[in-house]
């Protein structure tokens, strides 16, 4: 991630570039003393990222987020402050996260991977690759501790809710990605595609075959070896499988 670091205290600014030299993945575009040099340098370096503190002369941190602020959403926000009362108007602002100083080492590490799932997201959305003609959705981009990896949607054997995200399996790994399990039903070719749960999509040629459990519920046996219970309002996807 492109990063750049405002702080009108030149101490507070040494020590974050400190932090960020031990943390891989971080690009650290410059620094800026106050909320005008930011915006201006914002402007020229378009960073992914901002570690802004707030209480500065002139514009202060909020308004310098409100002014990066641009239609395809701009960079993401860290806030990084003495003060623990401006958290109300950071996350008006749309923040990431919110760090106190003294910055944990550990706190500011947890607050770069939310900014890169943040970018993530984003580039879900402006980046998925639909294919030609079809509408479906064939790849799709994904953060991890090094930046960010292209998964194709052919390549997905699995995908499984969690709270606000979708887990896409790929073999032994997995990425986070910010999506709605109704929105990737949709979105993915149902040729390839099968949703047998509330919580859970399945690539069709990863399924090995089903059976009954005691309850009489049918439960998916997967090319990996594990188990899928298969929702009641889904048993019909069972049955068109089979060819029944």
């Amino acid at each position: 991630m492109r990063t750049l670091v405002v702080d009108d205290e030149p101490l507070a600014t040494e020590r974050l570039q400190l932090l960020l030299a031990r943390i891989g993945g971080v690009d650290l575009v410059g620094t800026a003393s106050d909320g005008e040099a930011a915006c201006r340098m914002a402007e020229v370096l378009e960073p992914d990222l901002l570690l802004l503190d707030i209480a500065m002369p002139g514009l202060d941190g909020i308004d310098v987020a409100r002014a990066v602020r641009s239609h395809d959403g701009g960079p993401a926000v860290v806030f990084v402050t003495a003060f623990d009362q401006f958290a109300v108007a950071a996350f008006e602002v749309e923040a990431v996260d919110y760090l106190v100083k003294p910055v944990d080492p550990a706190r500011l590490e947890r607050a770069l991977d939310r900014a890169r799932a943040h970018l993530a997201r984003r580039g879900t959305v402006s980046a998925v690759e639909v294919g030609a003609g079809d509408g479906h959705l064939q790849e799709f981009w994904a953060s991890d501790l090094t930046g960010l990896v292209r998964i194709r949607s052919s390549d997905i054997d699995r995908v499984s809710a969690e709270r606000d995200y979708m887990r896409l399996h790929v073999g032994q790994r997995s990425w986070l990605i910010h999506h709605s399990m109704a929105a990737l039903e949709d979105g993915l070719d149902p040729a390839l595609f099968v949703r047998l749960h509330r919580s859970a999509i399945v690539r069709r040629d990863f399924i090995h075959g089903f059976q009954r459990n005691a309850s009489g519920r049918w439960i998916a046996r997967l090319a990996d070896g594990t188990e899928q219970p298969v929702g009641r309002l889904y048993a019909d996807s069972v049955r068109a499988i089979a060819g029944r």
